[in-house]
């Protein structure tokens, strides 16, 4: 006798089940929750019979039941071998025991009229299915590749199909669905709506991380939601039969599902059982997203068949959502990648792409200029605040072949270490507390541009090593990303620090620093260029007539011969503001000395050199000036020799020597 069997289940008026018979397994037949086979009859005993193999056959066991097993018309009363066609009796309930599914039906048409076993009998008699695992089998009893809860279906006498009603819970899920705004929303709301239409106590939603590649496979899957309505927490589907649902794109119904024994209830054995488990795929345009899982345990809770197609039709549903969020998070992507390419469209025309002067030192950035945009090499721009650096950057991006993508600009002092990462790199969604959403960084959007890091010197050594790397050519990944970025931008760096000084001091990384400076362009300061401070002066006054609606015509001359000899601390960008100031507060038809207002502040690197200017120089020798000093010394000490010894830091005795030596006695 062959060792495959099947017991074709029949409860009441219908056909319910089909259970595959495994050899060396017994399989027990009653209402306890951990039997193989669950009837719900009160005529059947909690443990009512037992069919096990033997001796090459298929042996029935009537387990002191309360109301016995019949055979045909006969009551069995010790063991009895099965033969195909047998029909077992238990209560109201009706088992057929065969060697092949064809054999219980002798018209398979009618089956599927039934409505309740949809599948042809040679589809079920091909795809039935153990998953086994180490003690006990799992039998997929369903399966289903469309849900038929997304199409028509007909009327009932009530005016309303079952598909209907289905149909009605499905459209308010999606109403709900697309209104979600992240995954995990979609996915609790998806699990809200299974609780209502299924027989099920538990269940997740499960997904494949978004930078997987390869073969759908149930080791990667991540829960994203998950219930239980049961006194025991949700535990994850066996792998065996998440891996058969993720290969075949099939929704399928299992009975004597063993889980994972680390987590969720256990039976007295210690191992975990459920009724029936539905595990549907999450599919779209023929990929695998993820899986949705739900099984039952209360025993009063049995899925059925049409808790599987409305889980598959959810499952599709959910995909669908799925891949709205995605396209509307590219779409975020993509309008903030336009709107900067606006602004910067809007940078390029209004702003002015060149210096204005006439002094030699201009002329000479401008060629440095013109030598630096005919490259891809990396530019270091040095010069004190207010300069115009990032001119001089708008000037080299705007003249080199990358002037058709983006510039983006910005300044490593603003921002906190952590924070200037995630500008830079970019971050993922969750990477840390306020990362709602995944962010694009500078470096991405900046793809085929040039990206200007304005104070590169005050950038932390930490993130200067992770920098130095992209500068190689190496790919980034975005702060709690994993996943490799490749972009190809070209880098300017400007900064008004001593670098050579902060490399000594350890402050700044030397590799990164000859790395950085393969082209340097030093931007002079506005104090050197004097002759250019009227052109400029005249362009902003022009600029703010325009946007005040003043008419001042100019300057006086002793306004300009104020502006000429100031050493403007601040450059430019403080002539900007002082012109500014004036074009609001001037009351004549010209900016008058007065309507300046100028600072007393010193230069930031220049306060040597305007002193030597104030005091004429006088070449002495080293004695005429320890001479000087000391008479001067004595002069403010009202001639008290000691005090004088003790501020020049000698011997009183010393100090007679040189008094005498110097003739100061006379001097004084």
């Amino acid at each position: 006798m062959s060792e495959l069997a099947y017991l074709v289940i029949r409860e009441g008026g219908k056909w319910s089940d089909v259970f595959r018979l495994v050899s060396g397994q017994a399989a027990t037949i009653g209402r306890a929750p951990s039997s193989h086979i669950v009837l719900k009859d009160d005529r059947c005993s909690r443990n009512h019979v037992e069919v096990f193999f033997t001796g090459g056959q298929w042996v029935l066991r009537d387990l002191d039941s309360r109301n016995g097993t019949m055979i045909g018309n006969q009551r069995i009363t010790s063991d009895h071998i099965l033969r195909p066609g047998d029909i077992i009796r238990i209560g109201r309930s009706q088992l057929i025991f065969v060697h092949t599914l064809a054999d219980a039906f002798s018209d398979s048409s009618s089956i599927v009229r039934s409505g309740t076993i949809r599948d042809s009998v040679a589809t079920v008699a091909e795809e039935a299915e153990s998953v086994l695992d180490e003690f006990s089998p799992a039998t997929i009893t369903h399966r289903k590749g469309q849900t038929r809860f997304l199409e028509p279906g007909e009327v009932e006498e009530s005016g309303v199909s079952k598909i209907g009603r289905a149909a009605a819970k499905l459209c308010r899920l999606a109403f709900e669905l697309a209104k979600s705004p992240d995954v995990a929303s979609v996915a609790q709301l998806a699990l809200d709506g299974l609780a209502q239409g299924t027989q099920t106590d538990a269940g997740a939603v499960m997904l494949l991380p978004d930078e997987y590649e390869g073969p759908p496979k149930a080791d990667a899957l991540e829960a994203v939601a998950s219930r239980s309505s049961s006194s025991h927490r949700y535990h994850r589907l066996p792998h065996t039969l998440a891996d058969t649902v993720m290969r075949e794109g099939e929704a399928v119904l299992a009975r004597n599902v063993m889980g994972d024994s680390t987590l969720g209830s256990r039976d007295s054995q210690g191992e975990i059982r459920t009724n029936s488990v539905i595990c549907a795929p999450i599919r779209r345009g023929g990929n695998i997203l993820g899986l949705i899982h739900l099984y039952s345990i209360d025993p009063n809770r049995v899925p059925d068949p049409d808790d599987l197609e409305f889980t598959l039709a959810v499952a599709d549903t959910v995909a669908v959502a799925l891949e709205n969020l995605k396209r509307r998070e590219q779409l975020a992507v993509n309008l903030t990648q336009v709107r900067t390419e606006n602004v910067q469209l809007r940078e390029r025309l209004g702003v002015q792409n060149q210096m204005i002067g006439k002094s030699a030192v201009v002329r000479q950035v401008a060629e440095e200029i013109a030598r630096a945009a005919s490259s891809n090499a990396t530019v270091l721009i040095r010069g004190e605040s207010g300069v115009g650096k990032e001119l001089v950057a708008r000037g080299i991006h705007y003249s080199s072949p990358r002037r058709e993508n983006v510039f983006v600009c910005l300044n490593c002092a603003a921002l906190a270490a952590e924070l200037l990462a995630s500008e830079l790199f970019g971050h993922e969604r969750g990477a840390f507390t306020g990362a709602t959403e995944r962010k694009i960084g500078k470096f991405e959007a900046a793809h085929r541009g040039t990206i200007m890091l304005d104070e590169i010197g005050e950038m932390s050594p930490g993130l200067q090593a992770k920098f130095l790397r992209v500068l190689e050519g190496h790919p980034f990944e975005r702060v709690g990303g994993s996943k490799p970025i490749s972009v190809d931008v070209r880098v300017i760096a400007a900064t008004n620090r001593d670098l050579e000084k902060a490399v000594v001091e350890g402050l700044f990384r030397r590799d990164l620093y000859f790395r950085l400076r393969v082209l340097e362009i030093v931007v002079p300061a506005l104090r050197k260029r004097p002759e250019d401070i009227p052109l400029l002066a005249d362009f902003f006054l022009r600029k703010f007539n325009a946007e005040t609606g003043r008419k001042i015509a100019g300057f006086t001359d002793q306004a300009k011969e104020k502006l000429i000899t100031y050493l403007w601390p601040g450059n430019i960008r403080e002539l900007k503001n002082v012109v500014e100031r004036a074009v609001v507060l001037c009351r004549g038809q010209q900016i008058d000395e007065g309507d300046l207002l100028l600072t007393k502040l010193a230069t930031a690197g220049d306060t040597a050199e305007s002193e030597a200017a104030c005091d004429e120089f006088l070449p002495a020798s080293l004695e005429d000036i320890e001479r000087r000093y000391i008479l001067a010394t004595l002069n403010h000490t009202s001639w008290n020799k000691s005090r004088t010894a003790s501020i020049l830091g000698i011997e009183r005795s010393t100090l007679d020597r040189k008094i005498r030596r110097y003739g100061l006695e006379e001097a004084r």
